[in-house]
């Protein structure tokens, strides 16, 4: 009886530890999703008491060529996509040989160059945002500034293409790489001396202990990484709405920005939420076919 009590008691107390994170969670995660699920299928007008219910009819001016939404969501989804496609190799790879580099320095110097590399992944994207900006204006930026020691014209980094996606692409790998280094200085941590002592002895060079050793044994992680960066990329907002507004035009108007100006400036919660859901099943399914390549890659492999 006494042990029931106690498998009683444990099982309790372990539910309230659990307890403050599913309050979180359901509040301010699980709600909120479903209610803006129920909002997509309705012509909510903040402004309106009645919100009509059109069923799919949100989501099909999304993909109706012939509709003003169609042409503000494909431009906002075609932008977000670039911008994936720019930054996600690059902090992929500038992580990891970030993380080599760290792992090759003297051991006094490993802990200052990881804080470093990582210290401004814990800053704000507003201080980031302002930083750059100082870094780019066109008038008296550091950049311009040093074109200018050199004889060059100045450079409009903000409004102009394709310098305002390199501005932004720019800031995000400086702010965000370093999260991606500690990720895989973890991970090269966990690879056992044993097999690079191994490969020396086979007579392996630096080369084919990276390909063969290394990179199979943080493969795990290296999805992780990839899988994490991809949605965050998908989700920027604050880097091109600080930046360059979404300009010049609309040409880095991603589509947090249209979700947004839909929801608030045009008052059109409906199709702002039918917006925030098709992202939302796009992100999932690129995640699950990189999940499955990555599968299939190590299966191949095997």
């Amino acid at each position: 009886m006494c042990v029931l009590q106690e498998t009683k008691f444990s099982k309790f107390t372990s539910f309230l530890f659990v307890l403050p994170y599913l309050v979180v969670f359901v509040a301010f995660l699980l709600i909120p999703l479903i209610f803006g699920a129920y909002i997509s299928f309705h012509d909510w007008d903040l402004l309106s008491s009645t919100h009509k219910f059109v069923g799919f009819g949100n989501y099909a001016k999304l993909f109706d060529p012939s509709t003003y939404f169609h042409s503000v969501f494909m431009n906002g989804l075609w932008n977000t996509i670039k911008f994936v496609i720019f930054s996600v190799p690059i902090l992929i790879v500038g992580g990891l040989l970030l993380a080599l580099l760290v792992q090759h320095l003297p051991d006094k110097l490993k802990g200052i160059f990881r804080s470093i590399f990582f210290i401004s992944y814990a800053i704000s994207v507003s201080v980031i945002a302002v930083l750059w900006l100082w870094l780019l204006d066109t008038n008296s930026g550091l950049f311009n500034h040093l074109l200018a020691k050199l004889g060059a014209a100045p450079v409009q980094w903000l409004t102009s293409m394709p310098y305002a996606w390199i501005s932004i692409v720019a800031a995000t790998v400086w702010w965000t790489v370093g999260f991606n280094m500690i990720i895989y200085i973890n991970a090269l941590n966990e690879v056992p001396d044993e097999l690079y002592e191994a490969g020396s002895v086979d007579g392996a060079t630096p080369w084919q202990k990276f390909w063969s050793i290394t990179l199979p044994s943080i493969r795990p992680v290296m999805v992780f990484t990839i899988v994490t960066s991809t949605i965050a990329s998908f989700n920027i907002y604050g880097q091109p709405y600080l930046m360059t507004r979404g300009g010049p035009g609309t040409s880095t108007k991603v589509l947090l920005m249209e979700i947004v100006d839909q929801a608030f400036v045009q008052r059109q919660l409906g199709i702002a939420s039918a917006m925030a859901i098709v992202m939302a099943i796009i992100m999932i399914v690129i995640s699950i076919i990189q999940f499955r390549l990555t599968r299939n890659n190590e299966g191949n492999e095997a």
